[in-house]
């Protein structure tokens, strides 16, 4: 697909699972730490922001504060990388900039403070959040198309989420990373399929990336808004299902209607199916919502403009998806 880089299919091809039985559990998470989450898919970039180094100051060895610091700022790169092509809004490149380095500062912290842990005493806990430190840092780099980089980070990540999922297999959140793979594995070129095979990576099944994505929107604790967001986008990116990628969207929108983001998300799916009067609808509700960073709202205003201009006047128009 034209919209995702190959530096990202590379990220989650490092991401292969295994695993022996063990005793599952969820991620702790507190209420503060929670919150956030929430601030961060509501659209709330700063309260989030200032929240999460609340967090840090009074957990400064635990990476959780750290993590949701560089969350908020993630969405932030991403509002402000987006572009509206191929009738979807998405972010597919950005340029490096210096601001990039605190990303990966932060990046860092998580991966050294989970690792630090793990030196005392391993859990699943905290294996995950050192695979998670990783992947913080392997999406700025796949979005600035530093392939390299990408793949460094996404096998250190990888070791450490398989670590994670061996020692607690039934561990919700692992299964966003690795649902994604499986789903990407089983989308690749003849080209890229050749290449996996010769470098000894090992396939996938879109159908049970398709799984455990589902089961990280229903079990997991700190990435169901994310598994949920881009099971939608791939199932509009790669099968075309329209439809499903809606369903799958809309309770996202349905729980943070504050979020443009989402909105316009739900737009552009609604326009695929040809119900331009929805689509319409949700991109003047993105455009009418606040949005406290002053870059991001400047872009959200450019990508409504371009939503709707590709809506253009006309009742809804009837749509078949492929078969």
């Amino acid at each position: 697909m034209r919209s995702i880089s190959f530096a990202v299919k590379a990220f989650f091809l490092v991401l292969a699972p295994y695993g022996v039985a063990a005793r599952a559990e969820k991620l702790p998470l507190s209420a503060p730490a929670a919150s956030v989450i929430d601030k961060i898919y509501s659209g709330d970039t700063q309260g989030a922001l200032e929240d999460a180094l609340r967090i840090q100051q009074e957990q400064p060895e635990h990476p959780i504060g750290y993590l949701l610091e560089a969350e908020a700022l993630w969405w932030k790169i991403w509002c402000t990388s987006a572009e509206f092509k191929y009738g979807m809004t998405y972010a597919r490149h950005r340029a490096k900039l210096a601001a990039d380095r605190h990303y990966f500062d932060l990046a860092a912290k998580v991966s050294a403070l989970a690792d630090a842990q793990i030196r005392r005493h391993e859990t699943p806990e905290m294996l995950f959040y050192a695979g998670m430190g990783d992947a913080l840092a392997a999406r700025l780099y796949s979005l600035r198309g530093e392939n390299r980089n990408t793949a460094r980070a996404g096998v250190r990540g990888r070791e450490h989420f398989l670590r994670a999922t061996s020692l607690d297999p039934d561990l919700a959140d692992p299964d966003f990373r690795l649902g994604l793979y499986n789903y990407y594995v089983d989308t690749l070129s003849a080209t890229a399929r050749i290449l996996r095979f010769f470098m000894g990576i090992p396939g996938g099944s879109k159908q049970e990336g398709i799984r455990q994505l589902r089961h990280a929107i229903a079990e997991g604790v700190l990435v169901p808004a994310e598994a949920r967001f881009y099971l939608a986008i791939n199932l509009h990116n790669y099968d075309q299902q329209y439809e499903r990628a809606l369903e799958a969207i809309t309770p996202l929108v349905e729980k943070y209607p504050s979020n443009p983001l989402f909105q316009l998300a739900r737009g552009d799916l609604s326009a695929k199916l040809g119900r331009k009067e929805q689509a319409a609808e949700c991109y003047r509700t993105a455009g009418a919502l606040p949005v406290n960073d002053a870059e991001c709202r400047t872009r959200i205003e450019a990508l409504v403009r371009a939503s709707l201009a590709a809506v253009g006047p006309g009742r809804d128009a009837p749509h078949s998806e492929p078969h």
